[in-house]
Formats: C-alpha cells, structure tokens, sequence
C-alpha cells in the first residue's frame, strides 16, 4: 500500500505524530531552554556576545538552510520517497546533539558549541521539510488540520517531558543521576540525553507509517530537474497567488517565532536574573501552554480553516509580547510568557494545515521546500536585528523588540492571504 493510494491507518498516523515528540527536544533543550542559555552564561566571554554569537550562528544555519530546502524538496518530488531523507538529517540532528556533550563552560570552546549547534539545527530543519510533506498523504483532506495540530501538541509534550528529565534528573541538585557539577557536567550530560530521545522516538515513523512509492529516476537526473523544476516554480509562482502570498507574510512571523526560540532562554535569563533551574521550568511551563493550545487550536482550524487560526494567534502573540517588553517584575514575566505559549502551537500547526491544502500534489515536496525557504530566508533577521539592537543599545529589552515587530508585519501580510483553499 502507498501512503496515497488510500486513508493510512490511525497507527500510521499516530507513528507520524509521534516524530513531533522526538524532534522537539532539539528545539527545548538545545535551541532555547537549556544549551543557549549555557552558551551565553557559561561558554561565551560574556552574555551580551554570547548572544550576538549565538544570533550569528542561528543566522548562517538560517541562510544554508534557506538555500538549500527548496532544493531538497524539489529533488525529493522527482525521486518519490520521502524516508530517506528524513533519516539522513534526522541522523545529522542526533549526532550533533549528542556531540554538544563535548562542549566545556570556557571560551575556548564557543567555536565547537557555535559549529554543532548550527549543523543540528540545519539536520533538524532539513528533515522537517520531508516529515512535513508527508502529512498530506496519510490524513485526508478533512483532518489535516487537526493532525497537524495533534502533531504539534505531541510536540510541546515531548519537550515538557524532556525538560522535567532535565530538570530534576540533572540539573537540580542533587539530581535523579547524580551527575557531577564539576565543568557542567550535570548540563552538558542533558545532550546526549536530548540526543537518544530523539533517536528513540523517531523510529515509529520509519516503522509504521508508509511512504510514497520510489521513481526510477536517478539522482544526478533527479538533481538536474529539481532546480528546473524549481526555477520554473520561482519564475511562475504568480499561478499559486496564495501560497505566494502566504509565504511572504509566513517569512516574516516565523522569522520573529525562531527569534523568539533562540533568545527566549537567554532574554529569561539575563533580564529577570532567572537561574538555569527557572529558565527550565519556565520552559517546562511554556510546552504545557503550547501544547494545549496546539490541541485546542486544532479543532478549530478545521472549523473556521487555518488562515483564521493563523490570525488569532498572531494578535495572541504581539499582544503578551509587547507587555513582556515593558513589564519588570518576574511575576508579570511569567504570566505574561506562559500566555504567549498558547498562541505558539496554533500558528504553526496552522501554517503546516494551510500549505498542506493549498499544496499542487505534484509539487508537494517542493513547496514544503519553499516553506522552509520561507521559514529560513530572512532567518538570519531576526537574530541579527536582536544581537545588533542589543549591542549597540546594551539592552535586550530594545532587542527583543525585533520580535513583536516581525509578528506584526507577518500578521499585515495575513490579511492580503486568501481564505479560500484548493485541495490538489
């Protein structure tokens, strides 16, 4: 049986799901919550460069990544299956992860931290571009925008159960494990943690849940036609008017959503002098949030369908954002952040939704491509407009600004996006 030939089984789609759970540890425990704030507090010279270097580097993974999806996508289109792809940077992910381990709280090693953590977050966004298109042809039509939200939600849970691991196994002293605080060890051990669940969790999906049929096309010639293929896509993307439209106006949110993941643990940090053990239950706070709206949200995209999704969590995104900004008490803080959460999960389950619909089946791939091309282009943006802001103003309050600013232009664009959807 091919994924398309007929509805999956809800095992098939619970073993696709369930890879949300396995990957979002990268984006928990690396990306915001616990390795970047250790970098920062830790590993660089100091927190206001360590933030700057950490920008940079989300920054250069953003354009690699950027440059390439579309590519990627394309040449996945032409040779029909999707697995391998995903395993091959899912592989990528799990190898960097875990070599984060390596990583000692001294400047000499802010190269080795830089390096590892960019490669695992292109291995991690690359197999996103495969894992996404799969969506489309193992749930019909109707129910797409709830898996994706289902997806999402496992996501955030995923995170939530990693970060209490994390947090009580290793990093609260005395910790489940008793790992040693001598060269942060008790941190540093959370990534090769990270780095098996990952691997772990992911194999249903390559077990259980099936993937299109292969062409016997090879790969040079796959290549070759891809970027054809892909010129010809670029050049005529006025014939997809609303997926044109929804990718700008996508570039823009999704760029102030990075952003906000590769500072949120550090701002938390810095600002509100929050300790690792806060930032983590911070985190942990945030996944239930997320994750429950990701849930919730999701009945509603197949309701009122996924642009109006999109829209109100864009206006529960910039609102608590910008109180974040003002507010100086912790208290307020955490109210105010734990309330972003539940508006993170919606907008991006909705987003996968929207493309899913509108997607030609033909290119499908291709467009989960330019989806994360749209997603990375502008990528390096955000973080470069919050580590330069924050430089050259030496607060990270007028960085962050950065972030509810790109919100609202995405939240502008939205409104020129069309309602109306094609399935293909």
């Amino acid at each position: 049986m091919t994924a398309s030939s007929r509805p999956s089984p809800l095992r098939a789609l619970w073993s696709w799901a369930l890879y949300d759970w396995a990957n979002s540890g990268f984006a928990a425990l690396v990306q915001t919550f616990v390795f970047a704030a250790y970098f920062a507090k830790a590993v660089a010279e100091n927190e206001t460069l360590g933030i700057a270097q950490w920008g940079n580097m989300m920054g250069v993974a953003g354009l690699i990544i950027g440059i390439g999806g579309p590519v990627l996508g394309a040449v996945a289109d032409r040779s029909g299956r999707r697995k391998p792809w995903l395993g091959l940077f899912t592989v990528i992910c799990i190898t960097a992860t875990a070599s984060l381990w390596f990583v000692k709280p001294d400047i000499s090693f802010v190269w080795l931290a830089l390096l590892l953590a960019g490669i695992g977050t292109v291995g991690s966004e690359y197999s996103m571009i495969f894992y996404n298109a799969m969506l489309p042809d193992l749930a019909e039509p109707k129910v797409i925008g709830r898996w994706s939200g289902w997806g999402w939600g496992l996501g955030y849970a995923g995170g939530l159960v990693l970060l209490i691991i994390a947090l009580y196994g290793f990093v609260q002293p005395p910790g489940w494990f008793g790992v040693p605080h001598d060269e942060a060890m008790h941190i540093r051990a959370v990534m090769p943690i990270t780095a098996a669940w990952y691997a772990l969790f992911c194999l249903p999906l390559f077990l259980f849940s099936p993937d299109t049929t292969s062409t016997p096309t090879p790969l040079l010639q796959a290549i070759k036609e891809a970027m054809g293929q892909l010129r010809n896509s670029l050049r005529e993307v006025r014939r997809y008017k609303a997926i044109a439209l929804f990718l700008l106006a996508r570039m823009l949110y999704n760029d102030g959503l990075t952003t906000m993941f590769a500072f949120g643990g550090i701002y938390a940090a810095a600002t509100f002098g929050m300790s690792s053990s806060e930032v983590i239950i911070f985190g942990i706070g945030l996944n239930i949030t997320a994750g429950l709206g990701a849930a919730a949200f999701a009945w509603l995209d197949d309701r009122l369908g996924p642009r109006k999704t999109i829209l109100a969590s864009l206006l529960g995104l910039i609102i608590p954002g910008v109180a974040i900004l003002l507010v100086t008490d912790k208290t307020l803080f955490w109210i105010f952040g734990l309330g972003i959460g539940i508006f993170v999960g919606p907008v991006q389950a909705s987003s996968r939704s929207y493309l899913a619909h509108a997607a030609p089946k033909e290119l499908r791939t291709e467009m989960f491509g330019l989806f994360a091309l749209s997603g990375k282009l502008t990528s390096f943006m955000g973080p470069f407009l919050v580590g330069g802001l924050t430089l050259l103003s030496g607060s990270q309050r007028i960085g962050m600004a950065a972030v509810v600013g790109l919100f609202v232009l995405g939240l502008i664009g939205m409104l020129f996006v069309p309602a109306q959807l094609k399935n293909n």
